[in-house]
């Protein structure tokens, strides 16, 4: 069985727009710059398009040691990479975690885009937070912002399978994924237990359940296709409580290696 990497994407601030890439680097976290920042509410509490659907709109960038927002209808900003921001408590689901301020500037530049009063922070250096070892297990898996693990993987065939099923197809981008694959059958990634690129070995431990944000336009954030209630037929995980698509991974090895467009891939079934 063939199996090729068709997709490789990097989220840097949690929420906002997904930037593809032809070649990405692995750094402890997950990919390089992925989730590194973060908006959130006077409270700490991480903001998501669950709520702020415009978050889709805002379309971040690193280049050199700047990362830049672009947003329609609005000139863009530069923020400068700081660690030296005042550090405050942040929450992301149920974990507490550190943040660095970015700036007054930046601040208001992405209230003025959501329009509601929020802030945005970046991962303090030496903040300590670990993916959950129940589904972890004793691999090391420290984390930036996302949601709960380093990588998220997706099968072209599952999508394929689902859009055969929603009164009009949704593309990948919706998912929100790290890794894209094609060459496996429709959800044969329940039933992988590790995934080998080159010299990057990955372990497929636990499938992501979905919340609404797959039900909104990738660019827009507006209102779609809602594909929850079809997976609800059919993907429902009793154990998680949730419907499922994609697969959360941890990092076996390969920290500091390379994934490219196109690349192989050695699967190791459960």
């Amino acid at each position: 069985m063939s199996v090729t990497v068709t997709g490789l994407f990097v989220y840097p601030v949690k929420s906002m727009r997904g930037a593809p890439r032809a070649r990405v680097r692995l750094a402890p976290t997950g990919f390089e710059w992925d989730r590194q920042w973060m908006v959130i509410d006077s409270k700490g509490m991480f903001l998501s398009q669950r709520t702020h659907p415009k978050l889709a709109r805002i379309v971040p960038e690193v280049a050199g040691a700047t990362l830049t927002l672009n947003a329609p209808g609005m000139a863009g900003i530069s923020v400068p990479f700081t660690e030296h921001g005042e550090r405050i408590a942040v929450r992301v689901q149920k974990d507490a975690c550190v943040g660095v301020e970015q700036g007054a500037a930046a601040h208001d530049w992405v209230s003025e885009a959501l329009g509601a009063p929020v802030r945005l922070v970046r991962v303090a250096p030496d903040m300590q937070r670990r993916a959950n070892p129940q589904f972890a297990g004793e691999t090391p898996a420290p984390l930036g912002f996302p949601d709960g693990y380093p990588l998220l993987i997706c099968n072209e065939a599952s999508l394929h399978d689902l859009n055969g099923r929603l009164p009009a197809a949704i593309p990948m981008e919706r998912f929100r994924p790290n890794i894209v694959v094609r060459g496996l059958p429709a959800w044969a990634e329940d039933h992988i237990d590790a995934i080998t690129i080159g010299p990057v070995t990955l372990r497929l431990v636990k499938p992501c359940t979905r919340c609404a944000i797959p039900s909104l336009d990738h660019i827009t954030g507006e209102r779609s296709t809602d594909p929850l209630p079809v997976l609800r037929r059919f993907r429902f995980d009793r154990a998680l409580l949730g419907v499922t698509f994609g697969e959360n991974a941890v990092i076996q090895s390969g920290t500091g290696c390379e994934i490219s467009h196109g690349s192989q891939c050695q699967v190791l079934p459960v």
